[in-house]
């Protein structure tokens, strides 16, 4: 778990990836969870480029106290957009 963390650390276009996934699930079923998701995940991406290119901190930034909020609010946008969304698609399957 903590080396897929770091690989968002160090390739911030990664969670780019993930925010487009999830604005792809959005427009597919018109999740509005999986909307906020992905914009979510977008605005992390650019916030963790940002800290990657050293603008947002200065030379020193390995103690990173805003992962421990960060992270855990990803997780919990995430899963519940994607058991929402899986959810959304099953009941659309069922009912045509």
């Amino acid at each position: 778990m903590e080396m897929a963390l770091g690989i968002l650390i160090m390739f911030p276009f990664g969670a780019a990836i993930i925010g487009c996934f999830y604005l792809r699930m959005y427009y597919k079923l018109r999740v509005v969870s999986a909307m906020v998701a992905g914009f979510l995940w977008l605005i992390y991406s650019i916030y963790e480029f940002l800290i990657y290119a050293r603008i947002f901190c200065s030379e020193e930034c390995n103690i990173r106290v805003d992962l421990l909020i960060i992270y855990p609010s990803l997780l919990v946008v995430s899963l519940f957009s994607t058991g929402l969304y899986y959810y959304k698609k099953r009941t659309l399957e069922n009912s045509g």
